[in-house]
């Protein structure tokens, strides 16, 4: 489906935007407070993974990356079912903008560190990126639990709804309460 390519390249923009913009004006300033400590934008940079687990595995988590975007691209084929096509390029996207970052930042090419600006109370520092992979994993897991395939038919065990056409309709029979006696 190309709304799955469509979210992806949406998240990927915006991403990229936001953390350009994070870099130009946030780079060795104090923290910006907003709603009242609420919200914080701060420069952080992760070497890690989530939560900068694994801060010595950037390159295994490069790997990672670019082996679930190539299953959501090989997949992509067979979807056809519209919330699975956004939950995988919401995945999609968000996996594409910190392989970037992975990319082409320092401290080099495969082991770079992710720009993360996004601070909320008791909550690791994060960017779009991450927001956008939580957010299609979230998804994907409530899409699974209802039965919903990638192929777009649900799967056995879960009755669809019949469509209007395949009810049966009451016999004239039956309607006029008439019938044999």
């Amino acid at each position: 489906m190309r709304i799955l390519f469509v979210i992806a390249a949406a998240v990927l923009a915006l991403d990229i935007a936001s953390k350009a913009i994070v870099v130009a004006t946030l780079s060795d300033r104090a923290p910006v407070r907003l709603l009242g400590g609420l919200l914080t934008l701060r420069e952080s940079r992760n070497s890690g993974a989530a939560f900068s687990i694994g801060t010595s595995m950037t390159v295994v988590f490069t790997l990672i990356a670019v082996g679930v975007i190539v299953f959501i691209v090989r997949t992509s084929r067979r979807i056809y079912s519209l919330p699975w096509a956004v939950a995988l390029g919401l995945l999609l996207g968000g996996a594409m903008g910190n392989l970037g970052d992975r990319i082409f930042r320092s401290p080099g090419p495969f082991r770079g560190w992710v720009v993360d600006w996004i601070e909320l109370p008791h909550w690791p520092v994060f960017n779009l990126a991450d927001s956008a992979i939580v957010c299609g994993g979230v998804l994907m897991v409530l899409i699974a639990s209802r039965g919903h395939r990638i192929e777009g038919n649900v799967q056995a065990g879960e009755p669809a709804p019949p469509p209007d056409h395949a009810r049966p309709e009451r016999s004239e029979e039956h309607q006029s309460g008439g019938g044999r006696g």
